[in-house]
């Protein structure tokens, strides 16, 4: 198998000449079609004055209508060819980490509240979620989503697991994803989507159709009449009975109809979804459970997209004086209330399956550029001691070539482990310290949602994650940081009490007081959380703050992060490494900025 790089590389340079050639093709059919219709100006003009039959202007218009038809064809291949280098272009971005701006950063489902998600960077731009989300719907979306928001059991991630895996080398299904709406992102609204299906009949009566249909043959049958025999009068008595039949009607019927085209373009979208789930065969037993839900759903997406195109066909002027009589709009709204009676209610699960396959096909594409990336083995055992051993770890937002790898391992109440549940994490501003608890918590939102991890190995026991690198004060709220620090510990805590450990996360534990207040209530809350069974990082650059750990006795140990200079400048090494640090970088790095401290006095605060 090829690098995906390489693939990617050589399906962009193919799509790219069929748009080429198509772009060519289609310049070609817009001039054969405006000497086509040349031609028919002039055979109306040549009927006009006498030189030939008036019949020959049918020749040039059906060749017209066979080109336009054509050309349209065309025009839809040589979009989807467009869409096709767009997915391969992010692609390619992803793998060369230049990605961040270039998809959907999910900024609808930021959440200030949530527990981790601000914390760990998991929505908006230069977010994991960008980094993910291949969706085209937004049930795709909202499916990936609720998946990175909250951990799943072991059994369902076992599921997610073989279902990615299966997907991952599907390349073709998910560039015929990529090939659904015409955006670069797809919107389907799948609230309205859903009210519109389920919302109770407009059109009610078991009598309307039979009587609309009657009027209509009688419509016809009457027009034959007054062109055979000049007799207007039966065609304008039926005309006035469909006026009066239809006429309190109108409201509904317009309703119907436009409720319909609404709901057809967000449908079509879908309908690619699901089609190309219908005609793979997989082995996934989550993919086969999702295909036999599917009921043919896309079959009965392309009948109601098939209404809305014949409704669209009203717009036309001189269409719609034949449509009048034959009650066209009226038959369509009756068409479309009977499809949304038979079918309204598998529109929702028609989501539900569109977004799991969307969000599985978001981490199987992930996997397909991350090879070396593996799945974590999920330890279910550990649901009563708290779990995460992770070998070689790397935050999967970091470009590759700056990205440094750290072993992290941690183990709750489990006297055969060697592990501490604690890591107090020390070192100098800069040095990665709030990067490790990142790269940590981001790992364990990946093997929770079902995806593979940023790390040699890792495993992980179910965990519930829970952070404070991004609390912030509030002056709407009138609350300070200190404040909203130690409210998030106590959410943390209630959560430790769980029947389900805990994973902290705590960036700068309480550097909102003072360093008495700071080490007493270190100790408690940490001791506390312990107790419990819950593991976890926390940093300081507080150098008294990693006595803590001597408290806690064996549950705890100190690692930090170090600096040194070279020709003047500061270099971090970014490694972690075992013990409290034993010096700040502070003055020095208020020195290489410009700061004015004098150097006697520098020396006197290090000592």
């Amino acid at each position: 198998m090829h690098a995906p790089a390489d693939e990617y590389r050589a399906r962009l340079s193919a799509r790219r000449a069929t748009h080429a050639r198509l772009s060519r093709i289609d310049e070609q059919f817009s001039y054969a079609r405006l000497a086509v219709f040349a031609a028919v100006v002039l055979l109306i003009v040549a009927a006009w004055r006498g030189w030939m039959a008036p019949w020959w202007i049918a020749l040039p218009v059906v060749g017209f209508v066979a080109l336009v038809v054509k050309h349209d064809a065309v025009i839809s291949r040589r979009d989807a060819a467009a869409r096709a280098i767009a997915f391969y272009d992010r692609g390619l971005a992803r793998i060369e980490d230049r990605w961040a701006g270039g998809g959907e950063p999910g900024e609808r489902f930021r959440n200030p509240e949530h527990l981790y998600a601000n914390d760990l960077d998991l929505f908006g731009p230069a977010s994991l979620f960008e980094l993910l989300s291949i969706a085209r719907t937004r049930a795709g979306e909202d499916t990936l989503a609720a998946w990175l928001l909250a951990p799943a059991d072991p059994e369902e991630i076992r599921a997610r697991q073989q279902a990615t895996a299966d997907l991952t080398t599907r390349l073709d299904l998910r560039e015929a994803l990529s090939l659904a709406g015409t955006d670069v992102r797809a919107a389907v609204h799948t609230e309205g989507l859903v009210a519109w299906a389920e919302a109770p009949p407009l059109l009610g009566g078991a009598w309307l159709r039979p009587l609309a249909v009657a009027l209509t043959l009688a419509a016809v049958a009457t027009a034959a009449l007054w062109i055979s025999t000049g007799n207007s009068a039966p065609f304008l008595t039926v005309v006035t009975a469909e006026i009066a039949f239809s006429w309190p009607l109108r409201e509904r019927i317009l309703k119907a109809l436009h409720g319909a085209d609404g709901a057809a373009r967000d449908l079509d979208v879908l309908a690619v979804v699901l089609t190309t789930l219908e005609r793979e065969t997989f082995e996934a037993p989550r993919l086969t459970s999702l295909q036999g839900r599917l009921t043919h759903g896309s079959a009965f997406i392309h009948r109601l997209h098939w209404f809305a195109e014949l409704h669209a066909w009203q717009h036309n002027a001189i269409f719609a004086v034949l449509a009048a009589p034959l009650l066209w709009g009226t038959h369509l709204a009756l068409a479309i209330e009977a499809w949304r009676r038979a079918h309204g209610r598998h529109v929702r699960e028609w989501l539900m399956i569109s977004g799991e396959f969307e969000a599985l096909a978001s981490l199987s594409a992930y996997r397909y550029e991350h090879p070396d990336d593996p799945f974590p083995d999920i330890d279910a055992a550990g649901v009563r001691h708290a779990t995460y051993d992770g070998e070689a770890l790397g935050h999967p937002l970091l470009a590759a070539a700056r990205m440094v790898r750290n072993d992290a391992s941690l183990s709750g109440a489990d006297p055969v482990s060697s592990s501490p549940q604690l890591l107090v994490v020390s070192g100098s501003n800069m040095s990665g310290k709030s990067t490790l608890l990142r790269t940590v918590g981001i790992n364990a939102v990946l093997a929770f949602a079902g995806a593979p991890v940023r790390a040699r190995r890792l495993r992980i026991s179910p965990l519930r994650i829970g952070a404070t690198l991004r609390i912030q004060d509030s002056l709407q709220e009138g609350r300070s940081r200190f404040y909203a620090e130690i409210s998030r510990i106590r959410e943390l805590a209630d959560l430790a009490a769980g029947p389900v450990p805990l994973l902290f996360l705590l960036d700068e534990l309480l550097h909102g007081t003072n360093s008495h207040d700071r080490a007493v209530g270190a100790a408690g809350i940490l001791g506390a959380l312990l107790h419990r069974g819950a593991i976890g990082l926390i940093t300081t650059h507080d150098l008294a703050l990693t006595d803590v750990a001597a408290t806690l006795g064996g549950r705890a140990s100190n690692v930090h992060f170090e600096d040194r200079f070279e020709a003047g400048e500061i270099v971090f090494d970014y490694v972690m490494k075992p013990g409290p640090v034993t010096r700040s970088n502070a003055i020095a790095l208020m020195r290489a900025v410009g700061l004015d401290v004098p150097l006697d006095i520098a020396r006197g605060k290090q000592e």
